[in-house]
């Protein structure tokens, strides 16, 4: 199971919000390269970069983060947050992503998504999906949809998406444990997807249990920020 760390930009500065809320900001490092260097010393291969900023705005802001990350690191980067034009997506390829995070766009606005998907190809694009009692949520997850999260996703798995990431908003940023009941479900209704857990970890028994159930990945913030895994025992996991 592939370990992916997180790293959260407002201002330029690495931060982690709890539940997606912008009134519960911690600023953990202001040098996200250097927040960025130490996963790659500790032998992690991708980033899940996510630019708050532009999520609030809409528009992609912290592209400068990115262009250095990828400059100075030999990380392979998703980035996301206000990817909602074909500029900002003309941006974040161009500053060094190896994949477009998208998340409420393919929502709202499918058929630009999948005329993108087209363009660019599958493999290009990381497909985000928040999720509140098994339905989509979008917005910052303050609306929830009436989009059953398995419709969602055979949908675009149909259109070609390799790789997801789901978030249950109940459990993001509150170091409680991911939904691994949730998740089990996805796996077995598509057992052949790239299916990366997010949301809850807060431990290494916690990415043991994802690994266990099948998750292609993990995706873990809060959890090494605040000490409770530490970067040499992901080792175990490489």
């Amino acid at each position: 199971m592939e370990i992916i760390p997180a790293i959260d930009i407002i201002d330029g500065k690495c931060v982690r919000l709890t539940q997606g809320d912008y009134t519960q900001k911690i600023i953990y490092n202001e040098n996200p390269l250097a927040v960025a260097k130490s996963f790659e010393d500790a032998g992690l291969k991708r980033l899940h970069l996510v630019d708050l900023d532009g999520a609030k705005a809409g528009t992609v802001k912290n592209w400068a983060v990115l262009q250095e990350i990828a400059a100075f690191t030999t990380l392979s980067i998703d980035f996301g947050g206000g990817i909602k034009k074909d500029k900002d997506l003309k941006i974040i390829f161009e500053s060094g992503a190896a994949y477009a995070t998208i998340g409420s766009l393919a929502v709202k606005e499918p058929e630009v998504f999948k005329g993108w998907i087209e363009s660019y190809g599958a493999d290009k694009f990381l497909l985000g999906a928040d999720v509140k009692s098994e339905k989509i949520a979008v917005a910052g997850w303050q609306e929830t949809t009436d989009i059953l999260i398995y419709d969602f996703l055979k949908d675009y798995i149909n259109s070609g998406v390799q790789q997801v990431f789901c978030t249950d908003v109940s459990k993001d940023g509150k170091l409680e444990g991911p939904s691994i009941a949730l998740y089990q479900k996805i796996l077995e209704k598509f057992p052949t997807l790239w299916f990366i857990a997010s949301g809850g970890v807060s431990s290494m028994d916690d990415l043991y249990a994802l690994k266990e159930i099948g998750c292609s990945g993990a995706i873990v913030g809060k959890a090494i920020y605040e000490g409770r895994i530490a970067l040499s025992e992901l080792k175990h996991l490489l």
